[in-house]
């Protein structure tokens, strides 16, 4: 079971001249979101020897000599419809500007989304994959104690910014799940002690109860193409794993064994579910055709692994591993079988991965409770997001919508 670190690209993000009306450091939000990535390394405002706004006033031979390969420069702009900031990548090797844009916002309050688009815009033209930015996390809220406690569904910005309440409850909400159009939440919740899955339209605000069977309702997830519910259902014996056609309401049992089969995940080509199970002792990671069939196990490395969650190109899960008792973020990768921990526990759990595969969201005990934090698939950059008040938990990263 290994750490790892990989080399982050060294990049300089010069603070954005802006006009008075805007008050975010638009520069500043584009450096946190590519240095949260694990890929980028930003250098320190206060070694900057230069600060340019346009590509003719950058001196290369003063970013060389600081190891630095890109420079980031911008402006924030005030027009008749609105806002614009225009931003420049230059690289300081070749002496050549590689990426301007202007991206418009209608009020000050777009220009958190803008200043993600820029950072999108880097991250894809520097690694040559998507940057996922823009993208939305998903996530459960619980406040009070007893009776009084209260439970929110919220939907908030990657970077935990903008939070927006979407269902409340007395009884728990649990495992929110994203439809691949970004359009529905599936989501667990209680109506007096009875568990239920439902669908939640986010445009409208409707909900629809799905499945509400006898026994336990858990751990919904949509399958890529969108057509399919996976679920944990127990009304015919014990927990096994479901799968459900969301446009006729047909459902087929996937695995019946005497174990316990839960938190199923698909694989990014839907031909295949990974689910826990303990039919071998411990809770371990299997694997099983969508057509049925044997189950493979496929974690062998601590005492239990869980809650497995691939990532977008298949090769790796991020999962739940157990080893002297410590509960901490793993990533698997399924051709070696080797194990690479990346947080430091000792109770974190609900491993999600952000498109592209860059980042792992996850929740762990903080100061103050439980609280979200990410981590980079390297395990170099670990940081906690903001969010709301009370103990949040199960969080789930959106697919990327271009």
């Amino acid at each position: 079971m290994q750490g790892g670190v990989e080399q982050a690209l060294p990049i300089a993000i010069v603070p954005f001249t802006q006009i008075p009306d805007v008050k975010l450091d638009v520069a500043q939000v584009v450096e946190d979101d590519l240095r949260r990535s694990g890929r980028f390394k930003p250098l320190d405002r206060r070694d900057m020897l230069q600060k340019p706004s346009a590509p003719a006033q950058v001196d290369t031979s003063v970013w060389r000599a600081q190891g630095i390969d890109n420079v980031v420069m911008g402006q924030v702009s005030k027009t008749e419809q609105g806002y614009f900031a225009r931003f420049f990548l230059v690289d300081s090797i070749g002496g050549q500007q590689v990426l301007g844009y202007d991206i418009p916002a209608r009020s000050v309050d777009q220009m958190r989304y803008v200043a993600h688009q820029i950072a999108d815009l880097i991250y894809e033209k520097l690694l040559g994959i998507p940057g996922y930015f823009n993208t939305k996390i998903a996530y459960v809220s619980a406040e009070g104690i007893g009776y009084q406690r209260n439970f929110e569904l919220i939907v908030a910005d990657a970077d935990g910014w903008n939070p927006r309440v979407v269902a409340t409850s007395r009884e728990p909400l649990l495992s929110p799940a994203w439809s691949p159009d970004r359009k529905q939440l599936a989501y667990v919740g209680f109506e007096r002690g009875r568990s239920a899955i439902y669908l939640h339209t986010l445009a409208t605000g409707d909900v629809k109860r799905l499945v509400s069977e006898r026994g336990i309702n858990g751990s919904p997830t949509f399958s890529p193409d969108g057509r399919f519910l996976a679920m944990t259902l127990s009304f015919e014996n014990n927990p096994d794993i479901y799968v459900v056609d969301l446009k006729t309401g047909n459902r087929r049992r996937l695995t019946d064994h005497y174990g316990i089969d839960t938190e199923p995940a698909w694989s990014p080509d839907g031909s295949k579910l990974a689910f826990t199970s303990d039919r071998g002792g411990q809770p371990q990671i299997y694997e099983i055709s969508v057509n049925g069939g044997d189950p493979r196990r496929v974690t062998f490395e601590g005492r239990q692994n869980l809650r497995a969650s691939y990532s977008p190109d298949g090769r790796s899960m991020a999962l739940v591993n157990n080893t002297d008792g410590r509960y901490r973020i793993g990533l698997l990768d399924l051709g070696s079988g080797e194990m690479r921990v990346l947080s430091n526990g000792p109770l974190d759990e609900s491993p999600s991965f952000a498109p592209g595969g860059a980042v792992v969201i996850y929740a762990t005990q903080g100061r103050k409770g439980a609280e979200l934090a990410t981590v980079s698939v390297e395990g170099s950059v670990r940081q906690s997001l903001r969010q709301s008040g009370g103990d949040v938990r199960e969080p789930a990263w959106s697919p990327l919508i271009r």
